[in-house]
């Protein structure tokens, strides 16, 4: 059976599913899912990632959680996570990168929180010897010690609900089947229970207008934010999205080109854009101090960027073309520089490596 049957049946069985609920299965189900069954990363798959453009991304990540270490006065021990680390190129980087830090690595509990068998197979190749430990979810790593935490593209992944402003009020956008028997959107029958959220956060939305709202990522976000104001630390969440998104943003990606979210369940990558300031909204409520969002290209700047390439051309002058060229996809605001952004939180009134005090989140 195909992803795409069994959600058929389900349809069959329990009426339209929420987008959210579908997302999750697309990408999420353990034996039909898109992470379950396929390589999606690199030139052969459906897109690239930054880790896997250019090795600087990884390690300037990696020396500003140690960084931020440092400032805490070096505790040991202390917890350096990475939420769906893909297939631990990020980490190797980070790791690599920060060996020289005395004490650093004696003090780490590395974990990666990651759910897909296939990946933690990658992952453990990568990173033998570090001493990590897998988890399904974050609520499995230990807490009561500081948290350094990293999450590069993995909000945009995270499931979506999306609703429609009808002369009726705020309607939920549900997949159901259409007479043919394929996927399709519809509008379920009464006003959402969310309508008086989306009527405070689009209020001033046109009828027809689609807009999303991802509890799962506010959840995610919350739950972070109190570990941090609990415990200490930094954390990174690096995505592409905006400080506010007032229309739909559901995409699907095959062979690095746009596809049907609805063709073929399972077999294309689902996202949908960060809406940065709800989540920054969502750390302070929890207590934490957020930071930015800064424009991706800048905050790699400012933490030696171009140093960084310049040190590594020199010493591999027969890759430096390969090497200009994949930090320059990174930094230039054309390209990936300002498409994606880094939010920072911290339990703390202090600045994160590369963020400024006039940078802290205040809406």
């Amino acid at each position: 059976m195909s992803l795409g049957e069994l959600i058929a049946r389900l349809i069959h069985e329990r009426g339209p599913l929420d987008v959210a609920t579908y997302m999750q299965l697309a990408l999420g189900h353990p034996t039909l899912g898109y992470y379950a069954t396929r390589e999606p990363f690199g030139a052969a798959g459906d897109f690239v990632t930054a880790p896997e453009l250019s090795q600087v991304f990884g390690e300037l990540i990696g020396l500003c959680l140690a960084q931020r270490w440092l400032e805490l006065g070096r505790p040991d021990p202390v917890a350096l996570v990475e939420l769906g680390p893909g297939r631990g190129t990020l980490m190797a980087d980070a790791w690599r990168a920060t060996r020289h830090v005395a004490g650093f690595h004696g003090a780490v509990r590395l974990h990666l929180v990651e759910t897909s068998a296939r990946l933690r197979a990658l992952q453990a190749e990568r990173l033998a010897g570090t001493g990590a430990c897998w988890h399904d979810d974050l609520a499995d790593v230990p807490a009561g010690i500081p948290l350094l935490l990293v999450a590069n593209e993995l909000l945009d992944a995270l499931p979506v609900r999306q609703f429609e402003r009808t002369r009726e009020g705020w309607r939920e956008r549900l997949v159901t089947l259409d007479a043919g028997g394929r996927l399709a959107f519809v509008l379920a029958p009464g006003v959402s229970p969310y309508a008086a959220e989306l009527l405070r956060r689009h209020g001033g939305a046109p009828l027809g207008r689609i807009v999303e709202l991802s509890p799962a990522r506010e959840a995610l976000v919350t739950t972070i934010a109190r570990r941090l104001v609990a415990d200490g630390g930094l954390a990174l969440f690096v995505d592409y999205g905006a400080m506010r998104l007032d229309g739909p943003s559901l995409q699907a990606v095959r062979g690095h080109g746009r596809a049907d979210p609805l063709d073929t369940p399972g077999e294309v990558d689902l996202s949908a854009h960060v809406a940065f300031g709800e989540l920054a909204l969502a750390a302070r409520a929890a207590g934490a101090f957020a930071w930015g969002p800064l424009p991706q290209g800048e905050l790699l700047t400012r933490l030696g960027a171009e140093v960084r390439l310049e040190r590594l051309c020199a010493a591999r002058p027969e890759a430096a073309p390969r090497l200009r060229e994949g930090l320059a996809r990174l930094i230039d605001p054309a390209r990936m520089g300002r498409l994606f952004l880094v939010l920072a939180l911290t339990g703390d009134g202090a600045p994160p490596p590369g963020f400024d005090r006039a940078e802290r989140f205040a809406a």
